[in-house]
């Protein structure tokens, strides 16, 4: 099984768009409805030939990309998660706040564009650039896959986790080229080391703001394993909508704890669970025991597990084992590829 949307982005937009049409619709009529993002932009250096762009500022997206801020020594920034002074910080340098159709104001030196992809504002800004220019675009990994994430532009090349990870996101395209160079989330959990605490109380990470499983399956998941376990719940820190505090607020009445401490999961102790987290891994790196659970899988979850080595709870008596751990860090193997490609496009 590969993408369900190879190749289409707008296929895949649309796809997202009825998934989440209610908090669109509330969003609406609340007046809440987000504008097109204000970018923050950053240069470094008289001539940067690499632009990275940076659409999140969660623990995958900060590992996957922030590496690059200080082992790129000439580097051009697009943010839609920065102010230009948050920026400013980040790289040193120059900056400036601009609208989408004025990233051209950046260096004609440019010869890659790096990040997590081409569907959220600043990839979309940066793939715009490139497209206009005529650049070649590097994609690099932050989370693990499904059959629904977004496709991969034209002619990316990506920094991937591992070779399946790179031939299940090329999905059989041709025009799309890999590099394995680990995961620097894994690298770091890995290094925190936890010690599991002999009898912990499972803590169950909580994916209600996601797309890929209906919200009221996420939410029976979570409810069951709570009943049979006394399990902690931990939200995603994007489950801030009103359907997902409603829900928090009836579980807790309901007697369930909810951890919003936003603790790093090696410092967790007790053995994590989730439905397909990307915390599963994480925490199987740090040392900890984890499994996946959701009653009644579909078929792609069931494969997921599968081709992550993910245990399940109900069913395996040993915990999901750590991910292979690289020869070299992923975050200087991510910026020695990202430069090599660079030199290679100038």
């Amino acid at each position: 099984m590969g993408l369900n949307f190879p190749t289409e982005l707008d296929d895949w937009r649309r796809w997202q768009a009825g998934q989440h049409r209610l908090q669109r619709m509330r969003a609406r009529l609340s007046g809440t409805a987000r504008e097109t993002p204000t970018l923050g932009i950053a240069v470094r250096g008289a001539a940067p030939t690499v632009l990275l762009a940076i659409d999140s500022r969660s623990p995958s997206g900060i590992a996957s990309l922030h590496g690059l801020l200080s082992r790129v020594p000439e580097l051009a920034v697009v943010s839609c998660v920065h102010s230009p002074s948050e920026l400013r910080e980040l790289l040193g340098g120059e900056e400036t706040g601009a609208r989408i159709s004025e990233i051209d104001v950046l260096p004609d030196s440019l010869a890659l564009v790096v990040g997590a992809g081409h569907y959220l504002p600043a990839g979309a800004a940066a793939w715009m650039l490139a497209t206009r220019r005529g650049l070649p675009m590097t994609v690099v990994q932050h989370g693990l896959l499904t059959p629904f994430n977004p496709p991969l532009p034209p002619q990316a090349h990506v920094l991937a986790f591992s070779e399946a990870e790179g031939a299940f996101w090329a999905s059989g395209r041709d025009d799309v080229g890999w590099t394995v160079v680990g995961s620097q989330l894994f690298w770091d959990a890995a290094d925190a080391s936890a010690e599991p605490a002999a009898g912990g109380v499972p803590q169950y990470l909580g994916q209600l703001h996601g797309a890929e499983l209906p919200r009221r399956g996420m939410a029976r998941a979570a409810s069951r394993f709570w009943h049979e376990t006394g399990a902690v719940y931990r939200p995603h820190p994007s489950e801030v909508d009103r359907l997902s505090r409603v829900q928090h607020a009836l579980w807790e009445r309901q007697g369930m704890r909810i951890d919003r401490s936003k603790r790093p999961l090696a410092a967790l102790g007790g053995p994590v669970v989730a439905a397909f987290s990307t915390g599963i891994l994480e925490a199987a790196a740090a040392g900890l025991p984890s499994w996946s659970f959701y009653p009644d899988p579909p078929r792609w979850l069931a494969e997921f597990w599968e081709r992550y080595g993910i245990r399940r709870w109900e069913v395996d008596a040993d915990p999901t084992p750590a991910p292979a751990r690289p020869a070299v860090e992923p975050a200087q193997a991510i910026a020695d590829a990202v430069l090599a490609l660079a030199e290679g496009a100038s």
